[in-house]
């Protein structure tokens, strides 16, 4: 990838950009939008959403800066795809730990519920 931000740089980023870009909205619609289709140009992303150019673009750029987004130049175009690197390690770090306990805990039940206490 030739964007703005490097396979290398993506391994690291601060935690709580990631967080803030996900905490507004407008930044998870267009997230939705490129999970979607991804490789949208500015002029596509802004006629799926109700926003202007320039609101779009911030956006983007937030999303950028938190590595959720990399944008990437074909000739004239701007190219923007979803990056889920970040999501993931959000995953891993809080979601997962806690995924398998609540798994552990519905098996059991199911167990005790079916009588099949020995395994």
């Amino acid at each position: 990838m030739t964007g703005k931000h490097s396979l290398a740089s993506m391994a690291v980023v601060d935690m709580d950009v990631v967080f803030k870009a996900l905490a507004d909205p407008s930044r998870r619609r267009l997230l939705d939008a490129l999970r979607g289709e991804n490789g949208q140009t500015l002029g596509a992303l802004c006629g799926q959403l109700d926003m202007t150019r320039q609101a779009v673009t911030q956006h983007l750029r937030r999303l950028e800066d938190a590595n959720l987004v990399v944008s990437i130049r074909r000739g004239r175009e701007k190219l923007h795809y979803l990056n889920p690197v970040p999501i993931y390690e959000i995953y891993r770090r809080w979601i997962q730990k806690y995924e398998g306990q609540r798994m552990e805990a519905l098996r059991d039940l199911k167990r005790h519920a079916e009588g099949d206490l020995d395994g």
